[in-house]
């Protein structure tokens, strides 16, 4: 009978199989052959030519490389912090006010408007977005012309000063449903008479939901703030399709300028040890934030 848990377990294993080696096929054997590619030079055919350091020998010293991981933390705020703290009042809001006062279809209508650009595929919200800010006849040029300020006519995307505040708006409209949709998630099991001894003790809207919302979905808070992050740090597309990085590096980032090194400059092995940073950087970023995580909730319980 001692045996019982093990003969179980093994039932299980050839189960595991197909998603172990899917693993192994997708994702180890291919990061095993960047790490390998950035100790070469390569131009992505012929023979790869060894090395050693000297590819991250070029990428610590590299201008562009540190610029392009300083306006990932512009990618990070647009993406990470102010989605959340967006989310964090606009569900509070929507669950607490809204529902309260027009009921649960108007609240989740609205909830369903903030999240429908994450339904969108990235290149149709880059498009849409695209047209809007386009510098001859986009919707936000225009719209300036019909109000009189044509003198604030601008090239949004194709300029250094504002392609970066534009690129993290359009990242901020992108993002802004998902912590709404996983907060409302969260405060549906929130007890309501939390809320009903918060009012009788005097407590304000402010006031319940530093004290009783915020406490109540830090898991959540969590999620979103891990799941986020990794996502900021490996943006590519909304920058290929915008600004492909420009103008000049004002929009670049380390997986778009990885990207650049492999196909455009045919560098594959400082693309791949650019990639391989970015990727160390994401694991070691997970692990810490995932241990951060188990302690935080641990003090919860």
């Amino acid at each position: 009978m001692s045996r019982l848990p093990g003969n179980r377990s093994a039932k299980f294993v050839p189960y595991l199989v197909p998603g172990l080696v899917g693993l192994l096929v997708i994702v180890v054997i291919p990061f095993a052959w960047n790490i390998y590619l950035s100790f070469t030079r390569w131009r992505g055919v012929g023979p790869a030519k060894f090395v050693g350091l000297q590819n991250w020998k070029r990428l610590f010293a590299d201008s562009t490389f540190w610029i392009s991981f300083a306006n990932s933390f512009w990618i990070i705020v647009a993406i990470v912090v102010i989605p959340t703290i967006l989310g964090l009042f606009i569900s509070s809001l929507l669950t607490d006010v809204i529902q309260k006062k027009f009921g649960g279809k108007t609240a989740s209508f609205l909830r369903a408007m903030f999240y429908l650009p994450q339904l969108l595929p990235v290149a149709v919200a880059a498009i849409i977005m695209g047209w809007i800010f386009r510098p001859e006849d986009g919707a936000v040029n225009a719209l300036l012309v019909k109000l009189g300020l044509g003198s604030l006519q601008h090239n949004w995307l194709g300029s250094p000063d504002s392609a970066l505040p534009v690129l993290m708006f359009i990242l901020v409209w992108i993002q802004l449903g998902y912590p709404i949709v996983i907060f409302m998630s969260g405060l549906q099991r929130v007890d309501p008479e939390l809320y009903e001894a918060a009012g009788l003790d005097g407590a304000n809207w402010w006031q319940k939901f530093r004290v009783v919302t915020l406490p109540s979905i830090i898991p959540e808070l969590l999620v979103v703030i891990l799941t986020a992050t990794i996502g900021a740090l490996k943006t590519f597309a909304p920058v290929y399709l915008l600004t492909k990085g420009g103008p000049g590096t004002a929009t670049t980032v380390p997986s778009y300028y990885s990207y650049n090194q492999f196909f455009q400059v045919q560098q594959v092995g400082y693309g791949a040890a650019i990639s391989t940073a970015l990727t160390v950087v994401i694991i070691v970023f997970s692990i810490v934030f995932t241990m951060v995580q188990k302690h935080v909730e641990k003090e919860l319980v």
